[in-house]
């Protein structure tokens, strides 16, 4: 039996370093296929993008929006799914296809073709869970991660001796998602994917099963600049928006961020992010104590090398 092959769509506005990172970091691991919408339609280095024989790169100008959906939603979690379900309606190229971001890398311990090639057949549905990553106080070639318990109880009881300033409002210590990312089977008449969940006519996640040997590192504050020049954006229309459920605590993330900002401003979010965000010896050593602590080298440079001889000017090999 063949190998399955599997692939994956990903709807990014991003500087091209990052975008090249990205696709080099899963084409390394026996990506088949990347499907790249880029949300920017005046995206430089397009052209170091398209010649990869393995990238297939669509600029989301006006003129797709209006050929393909009509119109352009507003929304950026809308113009993920619709440019999901794009990317499934096309010539099948892949038996496996997965819907992750930029910032998320997948980081499995065996290779992913097997780990799919064992799933049964009434499996139309994987999930993969996320590690949230860590910035490093000083230099270093090593990426932490925060990972988190499946159990609801006992993650609650580890997230407040972990955090104890914050904690008690927070999922597992988690600013992003918690539920991770999905692969599903190409060629499933009726399949919508969204964000975090596939359906097949009302059934959702039909036959789901975990991927327990792979890790979705996801760099959502890989550095206090970062999180700062993203805070704004994301608490209006992102991950910390007003219409997002609470985690837990009966507080929003929404609301938890608000309070912070109006409290202290910048400094208050400083705090915060030096407690749940920074690898400072004593996180990691509390997140060592209960298992919660992944530890990498990503190497994101030396793949890009291999697959765009020329990163800095986007030129490909």
């Amino acid at each position: 039996m063949a190998k399955p092959r599997w692939g994956i769509v990903s709807t990014i506005k991003a500087p091209l370093r990052d975008i090249q990172n990205f696709c080099a970091h899963h084409l390394e691991l026996g990506a088949h296929r990347i499907y790249l919408y880029l949300d920017d339609p005046d995206q430089d280095g397009v052209e170091s993008l398209q010649a990869h024989p393995k990238l297939r790169v669509r600029t989301c100008s006006p003129h797709y929006w209006k050929r393909h959906h009509g119109r352009r939603p507003a929304k950026h979690q809308n113009r993920q799914v619709a440019n999901a379900a794009h990317a499934y309606a096309r010539r099948v190229e892949v038996d496996w296809l997965t819907h992750i971001d930029v910032d998320e890398f997948l980081w499995p311990q065996t290779p992913l073709h097997k780990q799919l090639g064992a799933l049964p057949g009434d499996c139309l549905v994987a999930r993969v869970r996320p590690s949230e990553a860590l910035a490093n106080p000083a230099p270093s070639s090593v990426t932490h991660f925060k990972r988190m318990s499946p159990d609801r109880a006992l993650r609650e009881l580890q997230t407040t001796e972990i955090y104890p300033n914050f904690g008690a409002h927070l999922n597992g210590g988690f600013l992003s998602h918690v539920q991770g990312k999905l692969f599903y089977r190409t060629g499933v008449d009726g399949l919508k994917a969204k964000i975090h969940n596939v359906f097949v006519g009302d059934d959702s996640n039909p036959g789901q099963r975990e991927l327990p040997e792979t890790e979705l590192l996801h760099m959502h504050a890989k550095s206090w600049p970062d999180f700062l020049a993203a805070f704004r954006y994301r608490l209006q229309s992102g991950s910390y928006r007003s219409e997002l459920k609470a985690q837990q605590g009966g507080m929003t993330m929404h609301q938890l961020f608000s309070s912070i900002f109006e409290q202290k401003g910048e400094e208050g979010l400083r705090e915060f992010y030096d407690e749940v965000c920074t690898a400072s010896p004593d996180l990691l050593a509390r997140l060592r104590t209960h298992g919660l602590l992944s530890s990498h080298q990503m190497a994101l440079e030396q793949a890009c090398v291999l697959h765009f001889s020329h990163p800095d000017q986007g030129e490909t090999s």
